[in-house]
């Protein structure tokens, strides 16, 4: 970028893979809640066209894999001809301005109730437990949650094949790649966390049974597309949606060893401060045993500012700091860090609303220089 990359490690090439970097500021994964009926619309070229720099990399929203992947209003998908078709120019103007693109994807699990589901179905989960109704991001209305129906054993090939044909059509959108979802709470993070998972077949009780749905998801995953286009994001320490764990950093630590077999581009991983989605704790719990233990490229997230990605790439605490509100405000965040600029603030109150515009793709762009 330019000098400022000398003290700002945020502003350094990074070899990712096949994918040549030129900075480290990543575009988390933000769900916008703005793909009527479940397909991408055109007013998405223009937000992640925003967000886009040459050798940047951005991971896009939550999308689900198939029909009872749904927990949200408006969220996209990639299970249908018309939802791939509809991801096709939106990926073509991030290629367009120089930028690596991977899809999260995505299956909610129990977080999700009978309205969002194919005939009314119950949801599909490790568990048939409910969860509590929760508040939503609005501090207002209250979500509900419809009791799920425990997945048989002899179901779940079908969920990972789910994922498997959703990586193949990200492909086919033109993606570089994928994010597996397996934070949380949502479907892959119900089975590994304890808290959650009250199975007694081979995908309950001990750690690595737990954690067989996952890895069999990248198996699969892998197999179809290939190591050097996959990535997961998982959130061990967090508790959201009621999925908490009773040894966070042994779950984090066999989850990577298990990643490394398959040689992975990278895992993103949460960090243990967000104790919830809107707040940071002060904590004394780390990534550092995790991060050492992975052989791919480290992804951290968690409510990071320029400072702390800064400290925790100088530090090699990370690879790659990925930003979420923050590159939600300012659609220019890494040339706003490599001039010291201040930032955008964010309004909460526009985060998850269906406006094409207001709170999406109207965040004011630094003037441009002379």
């Amino acid at each position: 970028m330019s000098a400022q990359s000398d003290i700002n490690p945020l502003l350094t090439p990074y070899k990712l893979g096949n994918f040549n970097l030129s900075h480290r500021v990543v575009l988390s994964p933000l769900t916008r809640q703005r793909s009527y009926d479940n397909v991408p619309q055109p007013h998405a070229i223009l937000y992640y066209s925003q967000r886009t720099t040459k050798g940047g990399l951005l991971i896009c929203e939550a999308t689900g894999v198939s029909d009872t992947a749904q927990g949200y209003p408006y969220t996209p998908g990639i299970w249908t001809k018309e939802q791939v078709e509809a991801w096709k120019p939106i990926v073509d103007a991030v290629h367009a301005k120089g930028g690596i693109f991977f899809c999260q994807i995505w299956h909610v699990g129990r977080v999700s109730n009978s309205g969002f589901q194919p005939n009314g179905q119950a949801p599909i989960s490790c568990t048939d437990k409910s969860l509590t109704p929760q508040l939503r991001a609005n501090g207002i209305d209250v979500a509900d949650f419809t009791p799920p129906r425990r997945l048989r054993t002899d179901e779940i090939p079908q969920i990972v094949n789910d994922f498997r044909i959703a990586a193949r059509n990200a492909m086919e959108a033109g993606f570089d790649g994928v994010e597996i979802h397996g934070a949380h709470g949502y479907l892959i993070d119900q089975f590994m966390k304890d808290q959650v998972n009250d199975r007694t077949d081979q995908y309950g009780g001990s750690l690595e049974n737990r954690c067989r749905f996952a890895s069999e998801i990248v198996e699969a995953v892998v197999n179809e597309i290939g190591a050097d286009k996959v990535g997961i994001r998982l959130s061990p320490f967090a508790n959201f949606m009621e999925s908490g764990d009773s040894n966070p950093e042994a779950l984090g630590l066999y989850m990577v060893e298990s990643l490394n077999k398959y040689g992975i581009l990278y895992c993103h991983m949460v960090e243990p401060r967000m104790k919830t989605s809107s707040e940071i704790s002060k904590c004394s719990e780390s990534l550092w045993l995790i991060r050492k233990a992975f052989k791919g490229t480290f992804i951290a997230a968690g409510g990071y500012d320029k400072e702390d990605g800064n400290k925790a790439v100088a530090k090699n605490h990370a690879d790659l700091i990925a930003f979420g509100r923050h590159f939600l405000a300012n659609p220019d965040l890494p040339r706003r860090f490599e001039l010291n600029a201040p930032l955008n603030k964010y309004n909460r109150d526009t985060f998850y609303t269906s406006d094409p515009v207001i709170g999406y793709t109207d965040y004011p762009f630094l003037e441009a220089t002379p």
